[in-house]
């Protein structure tokens, strides 16, 4: 079973990982135009977004803006 952790939470992929950070996002219902996202320590550009490959094991970061005043 292949395993990520996001934000500090342990998430199961039993029928295999999403196939890039997009696909990811997409699943988790995330707007990529408001995250910075971190892979394994290292800030991913957002047009690498759908490039960028899930191994079993990586950790993510998704970092959400908020506006406000």
């Amino acid at each position: 079973m292949s395993m990520l952790k996001i934000n500090g939470v342990e998430r199961q992929y039993p029928d295999g990982l999403p196939a890039s950070l997009t696909s990811l996002m997409d699943q988790l219902h995330i707007n990529a135009a408001t995250v910075v996202a971190e892979v394994d320590g290292s800030i991913v550009k957002r047009d690498d977004f759908s490039t960028t490959v899930l191994e079993h094991g990586q950790t993510i970061e998704l970092i959400r803006f908020v506006g406000g005043g």
